[in-house]
């Protein structure tokens, strides 16, 4: 049989190889690390902006530049289906955690309180988040990270922290932020900046200053990984409406502040990815169902005789109760498996429904609510039509017509309550447009481009290279 066995010249020849081949694969390797830690991310909310706002600005006679900018050089979606409900604080937990919030853990904005012992307190903070988040990601991932103004915040594992959060809606509040801040990082800011906004404030100037201060951080910091939460286009929409004039013109200032914002993250880092969304769209309102007063009148609630120091007024005690979340409400039953009262909310519900003046889309029942991700502890979700929303008074009339508002909340299967997503830097396709996406798809894909990796999301990072993104995140 012939000797195969190689010369010790051809060893050390196929041991030159191998070695080359590891140091070519190693180089290769570091090269890419390198390339993922030398990106950073600014992730910038713009709260209720619909995307229309920056999709068909002309059509609604708006000049957004920055954000158009943003569409030609980078990837967009034509609408971010959200979540159940669609509000600030679930959205904006799904968008960093990449799960819906029956998983995240934030079920609303407010707290579930019918006896307002919580004095009307908000999901704040952010051990009540049930997963890993981007901040978390980006930890692990040996980044810097920062934040400003970014719902449930408080206490979050962040560098550079400016939390939401207040209390009383007094110069007090101020303390508050000083407190549950970075330490020493306000004072720092504020010695050549001037005072922060008082959190509960949400005026197009009170966002400018955050945006300045996020601007500053940026700069002085260059963290890898920062969220940026603005609130005055939201809070002009509640009072207006979409599309009003006021909140056109509040839309063109928050662009300006978007392109300063984007200037002063590609001046820290030239390889900076700046991805903008919102949390949920927008319907015009103009009519008010008040359930509240109807389960009172059938029996299921009974208001208390005093009110708390907030001005909120506790039930005495209740068999079922609304949770409202502006254009929908989760029906809480104190005993689940009170069929009884099941029924009874059940019989009410459909009657309600029956009257046009209600206002009522449709009514999901439990086996349905189940698949939809949001409130895990209702028995019925109601969802209104467009130019409806809930009142939450315990008393006056049912059906009621108000000024023209907006609100949001409602099901993610209105079109209007879609969310944006505009993306733009490094390697991302230009003016290329993903169509209608999941906003669990956002996390993953944001971990991925800063380095780091999100296994808990549910949802495949975005192909915003032309081609999908090689992560972590699970399949639809």
């Amino acid at each position: 049989m012939e000797n195969t066995k190689p010369s010790s010249a051809r060893l050390v020849a196929l041991r030159i190889r191998r070695l080359r081949l590891v140091s070519l694969l190693w180089l290769l390797v570091c090269t890419c690390a390198l390339n993922a830690q030398s990106r950073s991310v600014l992730l910038i909310s713009v709260d209720g902006m619909r995307p229309d706002y920056v999709i068909q600005a002309d059509q609604h006679g708006l000049r957004v530049p920055n954000m158009r900018k943003m569409m030609q050089e980078g990837a967009y979606a034509e609408g971010v289906k959200g979540v159940v409900p669609t509000v600030t604080y679930p959205s904006h937990t799904t968008l960093i955690t990449g799960v819906w919030p029956e998983k995240h853990g934030i079920y609303a904005n407010t707290t579930f309180d019918p006896e307002r012992k919580n004095l009307i307190g908000w999901y704040w903070y952010t051990e009540d988040i049930k997963v890993p988040t981007l901040w978390d990601a980006a930890r692990s991932a040996g980044l810097t990270t920062a934040s400003v103004n970014w719902p449930v915040s408080v206490g979050a594992p962040v560098n550079y922290l400016l939390p939401e959060v207040w209390r009383a809606g007094t110069p007090d509040d101020q303390k508050l932020i000083r407190a549950l801040s970075t330490p020493g990082l306000l004072a720092t800011l504020e010695s050549t900046m001037g005072a922060y906004p008082e959190p509960i404030n949400s005026s197009p100037e009170d966002d400018r200053m955050r945006a300045k201060f996020a601007e500053a951080i940026l700069k002085q910091y260059k963290p890898g990984f920062m969220t940026v939460h603005l609130a005055a286009l939201d809070h002009i929409e509640h009072e207006t409406g979409p599309f009003s004039a006021e909140s056109n013109a509040v839309m063109e200032q928050i662009d300006e502040m978007v392109g300063q914002l984007r200037d002063a993250a590609l001046a820290a880092n030239p390889q900076a990815i700046i991805c903008v969304v919102s949390d949920h769209g927008f319907l015009p309102t103009s009519h008010r169902l008040n359930l509240s007063a109807a389960f009172v009148k059938e029996g299921l609630m009974e208001p208390g005789t005093e009110t708390t120091s907030s001005g909120a007024t506790p039930l005495k005690s209740w068999q079922a109760t609304p949770w409202v979340n502006g254009g929908l409400a989760a029906i809480i039953l104190k005993n689940p498996s009170d069929e009884a009262v099941r029924n009874k909310v059940s019989e009410l519900l459909k009657k309600l429904a029956a009257d046009p003046k209600s206002g009522i889309n449709r009514i999901v029942e439990r086996d349905e609510l189940k698949r939809l991700g949001g409130f895990p502890n209702a028995s019925f979700l109601v969802d209104l039509k467009s130019g409806y929303q809930f009142d939450t008074s315990l008393n006056g009339d049912v059906f009621r017509d108000t000024k023209a508002s907006g609100t949001h909340g409602y099901l993610p299967e209105h079109p209007e309550l879609r969310s944006s997503f505009f993306i733009a830097g490094p390697g991302i396709a230009k003016a290329h447009a993903l169509g209608v996406i999941d906003m669990r798809q956002i996390a993953p894909t944001l971990a991925v481009l800063f380095g780091g990796s999100l296994p808990t999301a549910d949802a495949k990072p975005l192909p915003i290279a032309g081609q999908e993104i090689a992560g972590t995140g699970k399949a639809n």
